[in-house]
């Protein structure tokens, strides 16, 4: 389920320039709708629809807030994609799991390992050769990794299991995303209608391409330890880099190649702390246990 969620997001780059010649916003509106109709097909067969009536207020405006942070994360990969900046846009995603670190301590005041902090200060010097490499500071990439690692953060107040939180996020947006396909199909801009059925149809597959991934992550998160999630999550980048340099042979100068070194540099000083102090974490535990069982005759 893992390699699965994680693979259909490194392969996004291959599904979205399918949908042209729709533009980023269209494709997005389409993406929104087409998602919350899968959504609430499967909250259906599910037996879980009638959750959705006992959702307090408060949880609502929760999943507002997700709802615009993701409707920016997913808005601006589709321009990223389609406008041939596959790279940057996997940048990132390699920007995220330390974007997500400094906001658990900025935001819940959690506490910063020595590590971490020198992973951070990494990828800080990261940003700045790859802004020097651009001529501009890589918006795209950071756009994504701000966008995703607020989301994630709303996402962890959100007391709603997965598929409830998603498709409560899509009941909220969706209107604006109706309204505005409505909007382009009466100004003759829509191009659902006036490009074929192969066209309509891969606009239509947008909700399941996007919802599998996320049900798959839903599966790995409770049944694999989250130190192999964190593992898994650079397999997506990854595949968008190699998707970027082999397929759309986007252009890759020394400079960028740097910047790109330096974050790997710091992933790796992350995700090496994080082994170690899970490690110890789970000695931690073992040791009362082994303890007691030898009492126990």
């Amino acid at each position: 389920m893992g390699f699965g969620a994680y693979g259909m997001w490194g392969l996004f780059p291959a599904f979205f320039p399918l949908l042209k010649p729709a533009g980023a916003v269209e494709i997005l509106a389409h993406r929104m709708v087409w998602t919350l109709v899968f959504m609430l097909g499967l909250l259906a067969l599910t037996g879980r629809l009638a959750r959705l009536r006992g959702i307090p207020a408060r949880t609502w405006l929760m999943a507002a807030a997700a709802s615009v942070l993701i409707a920016v994360n997913w808005g601006t990969y589709i321009y990223a994609v389609n406008s041939d900046h596959v790279v940057e846009a996997a940048l990132g995603y390699f920007i995220n799991p330390l974007l997500s670190v400094l906001l658990g301590v900025v935001v819940l005041r959690e506490r910063l390992r020595r590590w971490q902090l020198v992973a951070l200060l990494v990828a800080l010097s990261a940003v700045v050769v790859l802004t020097v490499a651009y001529g501009r500071p890589p918006f795209i990439a950071l756009t994504l990794a701000c966008s995703f690692g607020l989301y994630g953060l709303v996402k962890k107040t959100i007391r709603l299991d997965p598929r409830t939180s998603l498709t409560a996020e899509g009941i909220v947006v969706a209107p604006l995303a109706v309204g505005y396909l409505v909007w382009l199909q009466v100004s003759g801009e829509s191009t659902f209608t006036t490009h074929g059925a192969g066209h309509a149809l891969l606009l239509v597959t947008a909700g399941v391409v996007t919802a599998l991934p996320l049900l798959l992550f839903g599966g790995a998160a409770q049944r694999v330890p989250l130190v192999t999630i964190g593992m898994l999550q650079y397999l997506t980048p990854v595949l968008q880099l190699c998707w970027g340099l082999l397929v759309v042979h986007e252009t890759m100068p020394a400079s960028r190649w740097a910047g790109f070194v330096i974050i790997w540099v710091a992933l790796a000083i992350f995700t090496a702390d994080a082994v170690v102090t899970a490690r110890r974490s789970a000695r931690s535990r073992s040791a009362p246990a082994l303890a007691t069982s030898s009492i126990v005759p």
